[in-house]
């Protein structure tokens, strides 16, 4: 499962990418400017994870080559969108390939982690908004939308396929823990397809109900996860500022979906998480 693991993320980022792709061509050809702008105008935020990908490789002292820089050049660009994140990907592969027994295993879990984060970085930066644009169109402007609608059904497989990836490398992590089994991996996978399939369909009905009214209701949320986060005493940054930019980014995430960013048991954290969103899901529905 170890050298599949990258395969599968492979496989899911390509599929991912090109419906993307399809998306645009298709508002391009159908001459519905004004969405394929916004489709567009979702990728910008992704970008921040190719900068992130830059430095790493610096810090990691393994300086990028030309050709390393020409790939996180394109992906700025926009040329290519995923070559940042496939590039690390194809170094696990060979690592994989290379090693014998379990040597360099500790390096391999360090290259894991790092494309691990990357990835649901980018994923909550640029998916997760491209979900919730096609989304919203396939459910208010075009119901009938073939390709808006495997868009989203790729980008909600991207997205929780990435959440899945972050919570198996934490589970590398832990001491004496070894590599999730495939059944527990599908597990996984359904039940945050599942949660954020969910929620994402309540916000969009909700938007399509009462238009920008959601946009009150999410902020709500946000705030009462970000003062949530602030009162468990997140010390994963020290500084004041950037430690209160980070529990508002992580309340914002916490709109949509749960990620433990804290050691120790977190069964007590995840049951009032979901106590929450389920209120807030039914309310979402049924108002």
């Amino acid at each position: 499962m170890r050298g599949a693991f990258p395969g599968i993320c492979l496989a899911v980022l390509a599929a991912e990418r090109g419906a993307r792709l399809c998306a645009i061509i298709h508002y391009l050809v159908h001459g519905q400017l004004g969405w394929l702008g916004l489709t567009i105008a979702c990728e910008v935020p992704g970008y921040t994870a190719q900068l992130l990908s830059i430095l790493w490789f610096r810090a990691d002292g393994r300086p990028p080559g030309c050709w390393l820089l020409v790939l996180h050049l394109l992906q700025l660009a926009g040329w290519t969108s995923h070559h940042g994140d496939s590039c690390r990907y194809w170094d696990i592969l060979r690592m994989v390939a290379k090693m014998g027994g379990g040597a360099h295993a500790g390096e391999v879990l360090t290259q894991h982690g790092d494309v691990c984060v990357l990835r649901l970085l980018e994923a909550l930066l640029q998916t997760l908004p491209h979900l919730l644009l096609q989304a919203y169109v396939v459910t208010a402007v075009e119901p009938v939308g073939f390709i808006p609608g495997v868009s989203a059904g790729l980008s909600l497989l991207s997205l929780a396929w990435a959440l899945v990836s972050y919570s198996h490398f934490t589970c590398l992590l832990k001491p004496g823990h070894l590599c999730l089994p495939a059944a527990a991996i599908l597990c996984l996978l359904l039940w945050r397809t599942g949660m954020l399939g969910t929620r994402i369909l309540a916000l969009v009905l909700f938007a399509r109900l009462y238009s920008f009214w959601v946009l009150a209701v999410a902020g709500v949320h946000w705030l009462i996860m970000s003062f949530w986060l602030v009162a468990q005493q997140t010390d994963i940054v020290a500084q004041p500022c950037r430690w209160r930019l980070f529990n508002c980014l992580v309340g914002a995430v916490y709109t949509f979906c749960y990620v433990n960013v804290r050691s120790g048991p977190s069964k007590h954290r995840v049951a009032m998480f979901y106590a929450v969103s389920t209120q807030d899901i039914w309310y979402h529905t049924w108002v």
